[in-house]
């Protein structure tokens, strides 16, 4: 069984930072692509960042490039996703996955098989 649990959400004011944790317990013999995702109220899902399961260039949204940065620490089977610059939009709850069994990320978010709980992310104005 995997198990994914996020944490580090909170709560700040625009223009602040978050740095959010992601760890992945289970079947540790792979690595994988992992990803972050965000849903805020009333609004579909959307792909913030992903990385392949060995690390290289991260794949980010146009809403977040140049203030989240996403990195993994294989031997400590944890994904981090740094966010800087933060604006109210980026208010939702936050998600990581995996792609089990993918070294490279797939685009398609059909690819992502497990999920974590999420953390809530508040930005105010």
């Amino acid at each position: 069984q995997v198990q994914l649990v996020e944490s580090g959400g909170g709560s700040v004011q625009a223009g602040g930072s978050l740095s959010l944790s992601c760890t992945v317990s289970g079947r540790m013999s792979d690595r994988f692509c992992m990803g972050w995702f965000r849903q805020a109220p009333g609004k579909e899902r959307e792909a913030v960042a992903r990385i392949d399961g060995g690390g290289g260039t991260p794949t980010y949204a146009d809403s977040v490039k140049g203030r989240f940065t996403t990195s993994r620490d294989n031997p400590k089977n944890t994904l981090y996703l740094q966010m800087n610059s933060l604006k109210p939009e980026d208010t939702a709850i936050y998600y990581c996955a995996v792609q089990w069994g993918q070294w490279y990320c797939q685009s398609s978010t059909d690819k992502y098989n497990y999920w974590g709980q999420g953390t809530q992310v508040t930005v105010s104005s």
